[in-house]
């Protein structure tokens, strides 16, 4: 199962009444953008600068949290790709001005470089807001083979079509 995969999961269980979840995956764009793109999922209006944007999508998580009664959760997938500054200023937005109320959730999902980078001493206040963390570990060589096999059944197929050395090496490739 992949990250990407398991998120869908977790959104599509979610009580939409209880909950408002965004997903958010181009996170290779500057700070600009990703504040472009927040307040697009949020349906906001993306005019003016950093600053204006800022202030409406906090307007926004309060308005979700405090009268629509839906925390915000927020999940950022491939965020081993943001830029220290997104990262700075999703603290920021995870901290300004919410009384130390948490009004939303934030799903940072990524490759297994994601934790080094949060490591880093410019993210510490960011990693001290994490309260779950938990990574993926990889698929055992059968169970590569167990689920290759499976979607070739899946697609009215059979084992037969493929070598065990074949099936060996895409486990041992993939990791």
């Amino acid at each position: 199962m992949g990250k990407s995969y398991a998120l869908r999961c977790f959104a599509k269980d979610l009580n939409p009444s209880l909950y408002h979840m965004e997903y958010i995956c181009l996170s290779t764009i500057s700070l600009a953008e990703f504040y472009k793109q927040l307040c697009l999922v949020l349906g906001l209006r993306d005019k003016g600068g950093k600053t204006v944007m800022f202030k409406a999508i906090q307007e926004q998580i309060y308005y979700l949290y405090h009268e629509k009664r839906q925390p915000l959760i927020l999940a950022v997938d491939e965020a081993q790709e943001l830029s220290t500054g997104t990262l700075n200023d999703i603290k920021m937005l995870m901290n300004y001005g919410y009384n130390s109320v948490n009004c939303f959730t934030l799903i940072l999902c990524g490759e297994s470089h994601l934790n080094a980078i949060l490591r880093k001493p410019i993210h510490e206040a960011l990693r001290q807001r994490i309260t779950i963390h938990y990574n993926y570990a990889r698929l055992s060589d059968e169970e590569v083979i167990s689920y290759v096999v499976h979607k070739l059944q899946c697609a009215g197929s059979s084992k037969a079509i493929i070598e065990d050395s074949a099936l060996n090496a895409i486990a041992g490739h993939t990791h």
